[in-house]
């Protein structure tokens, strides 16, 4: 029987973010990005650059280390933190933060 090729990135020593993003009647889906993208100082650009819809949840892993986690609450609060360096936030990202400072 064939084996389905490995999602595991391979030679990758950093922790990788994905962002499950809300596309409305379309359904919620795990947003593509490029293997160089996925740590966390070039997530939280992309997130103030709206470069996510209705981003809702964010999860970290690493596969050398083997642990996985829910960050998104982690990441919310950076960037809250963050607003004062920006003149305008996108709004997706405020609703981002106000929905996960809730849970």
């Amino acid at each position: 029987m064939p084996r389905s090729p490995s999602i595991v990135p391979h030679s990758i020593d950093h922790d990788t973010y994905l962002v499950l993003n809300d596309f409305g009647r379309l359904g919620r889906a795990w947003s593509e990005t490029d293997e160089e993208g996925t740590d966390r100082k070039t997530l939280i650009r992309r997130l103030l650059d709206d470069q996510y819809s209705r981003p809702v949840r964010i999860v970290a892993f690493n596969t050398n280390e083997g642990w996985s986690r829910d960050v998104t609450t982690d990441i919310a609060d950076e960037l809250r933190r963050r607003f004062v360096e920006y003149e305008e936030v996108p709004r997706s990202v405020l609703e981002f933060v106000e929905t996960a400072m809730r849970h």
